[in-house]
């Protein structure tokens, strides 16, 4: 998948002639990616531009989960920490590697929620520095998506929103470490940043905004328009929360 080669526009988004094939969402925990990944795949959808969901993730929560019955804290206590960031580098890849291999074959939109960038981070904020060239190396194969957007919320709103849903737990330290994680990655200039810290639908506008210039900068159809004809990008169906 070629990567693209346009200028940037008044939204610091990188379009090109081709169309939107992959987008990134990423963060720390607790900034909202899954709700935001929905979202958008929903609304893209409607707009005639059909897109599909996918979670790249690398398995905290369900080795945390296995850790939990073996009568261990957590992931880290159950494999080590270079144990768990490996098995979790793994993990990721074989759903990127999914995820990009289904998206040649449906044509839809892959909007992502999680991609390599997060992986780097994780090793970054989990102190697994010596890890990152060998992963990077293994993760090289993986094109960057056309746009990567980067939400961004403050360590202690994170907390409070995963304390909030109650199905895990991280420190306000961990989250302020990885929170510097993306900022310190050699990736950083080319993501989107968006503030995450207000109401999800108006991140998501925000989010839709960036990418109706994309959209609307030539891209070419993507499949039949809805009956009475498609709906502009920058008139989304404004679309529930998710959980």
């Amino acid at each position: 998948m070629a990567r693209s080669t346009g200028t940037p526009d008044s939204t610091g988004v990188r379009c090109s002639r081709g169309r939107l094939r992959t987008v990134a969402l990423i963060g720390i925990d607790g900034s909202g990616k899954t709700t935001q990944a929905y979202r958008l795949a929903e609304a893209l959808t409607v707009a005639g531009h059909p897109a599909t969901y996918h979670r790249n993730a690398g398995g905290r929560r369900w080795l945390g989960r296995a850790a939990h019955r073996l009568g261990r804290a957590d992931a880290q206590g159950l494999l080590g920490r270079d144990g768990m960031l490996l098995v979790e580098s793994v993990l990721r890849w074989l759903a990127i590697a999914m995820t990009l291999l289904g998206g040649l074959f449906t044509g839809r939109v892959a909007v992502m929620d999680r991609y390599a960038a997060c992986q780097y981070a994780s090793l970054r904020a989990h102190g697994g520095h010596r890890w990152e060239r060998l992963v990077r190396a293994a993760y090289r194969i993986f094109p960057r998506p056309q746009v990567t957007f980067l939400l961004t919320v403050a360590p202690i709103e994170a907390y409070r929103r995963i304390e909030r849903r109650g199905t895990d737990h991280e420190s306000l330290d961990f989250l302020a470490a990885a929170d510097l994680a993306y900022r310190t990655l050699p990736e950083y200039p080319t993501f989107v940043p968006v503030n995450a810290d207000r109401p999800a639908e108006e991140t998501a506008l925000e989010i839709r905004g960036h990418l109706s210039h994309w959209l609307t900068a030539g891209d070419e159809s993507v499949g039949p328009a809805p009956v009475g004809g498609a709906v502009p990008v920058n008139e989304l169906v404004p679309l529930q929360a998710r959980p």
